[in-house]
């Protein structure tokens, strides 16, 4: 049977070190019978998008019959090289990881190559010029979710006439999602001058540093209008910040996420967030499906970009009740 790498994004409930979770019944693969195992190399256990996106990957390749060993690296790019170095060297059919930020790859995936292990990447991508270090792409346009959120901003300031002041929320320095929700909102908001963006900085995706850089927003701007955060903890972290320094979320400072986790789902319900766009953690299932093909020697699209929507409040009080992370 041949081997494969699969990249993942998904989260961790705790901490580092490897675990491993039985699989169930054996899966098919090209050309042999045995279970499937999968090492899936975590970014990390920040935020609430995370743990979903974990739970959607363990349920999935258990429901698949596939055998998932799993680390955590704590956000950090040389635990998750670790991770992929020990997987290659424990022979695993499936690797899973979601690189943390987008350089500095090439080197392990080489050796992934150089050991026949096809790779899939989910969630996030490599800025790699070598496309034969991986066979697909799963996840998001983070681009386009920058310009979602953009693009509702543009509607609701459309008949105002002075400055509009914006701070920004950027995630974790160098990954993905960060520098292409940052691009795809400055591209939208850019066609006019009065959107101005005073501030913008990393809060890591956590919301302790959300809220630690908000209070530095705060104190250093007190002309803020709107803040854009790139994921919803941020903003919850925001959220604190805001109501600690006397001013109300939603109202005195408009807020727009990305992400739609319950938490801040509840908070675009409450008011305290004015607009949400979403970027679904249940890649789970895709995943399972698209290490199978490529174990089976089967032809993948080079990108496949998940189906997603936005919420206004209306939206998010519908959509409470059922929502599943």
């Amino acid at each position: 049977m041949a081997l494969v790498a699969v990249g993942v994004l998904a989260t961790a409930c705790g901490g580092g070190g490897e675990t491993t979770a039985d699989g169930g019944a054996p899966a098919a693969s090209g050309g042999g019978d045995s279970t499937i195992t999968m090492g899936f190399a975590q970014v990390g256990a920040e935020s609430g998008w995370r743990t979903a996106n974990t739970k959607s990957v363990q349920e999935s390749a258990k429901a698949a019959g596939i055998d998932l060993k799993f680390s955590d690296a704590q956000q950090k790019q040389e635990n998750q090289i670790k991770a992929i170095r020990s997987y290659i060297q424990q022979k695993v059919d499936v690797i899973a990881f979601s690189p943390v930020v987008e350089s500095g790859w090439d080197t392990v995936l080489q050796e992934a190559k150089a050991a026949n292990i096809p790779v899939i990447l989910t969630d996030r991508a490599v800025d790699s010029a070598d496309k034969t270090l991986y066979k697909t792409f799963l996840g998001s346009d983070f681009v386009e979710e920058g310009k979602k959120a953009g693009q509702w901003l543009v509607e609701q300031y459309a008949s105002e006439t002075g400055d509009v002041n914006i701070v920004e929320l950027q995630g974790t320095t160098g990954s993905a999602p960060a520098n292409d929700r940052k691009s795809g909102f400055a591209e939208v908001i850019g066609a006019d001058p009065k959107f101005k963006v005073i501030a913008s900085q990393s809060g890591d995706f956590t919301r302790a540093k959300g809220k630690e850089v908000m209070d530095a927003f705060l104190k250093a701007h007190p002309d803020i209008d709107v803040l854009y955060a790139h994921n919803d903890d941020m903003g919850l972290g925001a959220i604190e910040a805001i109501e600690g320094a006397g001013k109300v979320p939603g109202k005195d400072i408009k807020i727009i996420t990305v992400d739609a986790v319950k938490d801040g789902m509840q908070a675009l319900a409450d008011g305290k967030i004015n607009y949400i766009v979403e970027c679904s953690p249940l890649l789970g299932p895709q995943l399972m499906d698209l290490a199978k093909k490529v174990l089976a020697g089967e032809t993948v699209p080079d990108r496949v970009v998940t189906e997603e929507t936005t919420f206004t409040q209306e939206q998010a009080k519908q959509a409470l009740p059922t929502r599943q992370y």
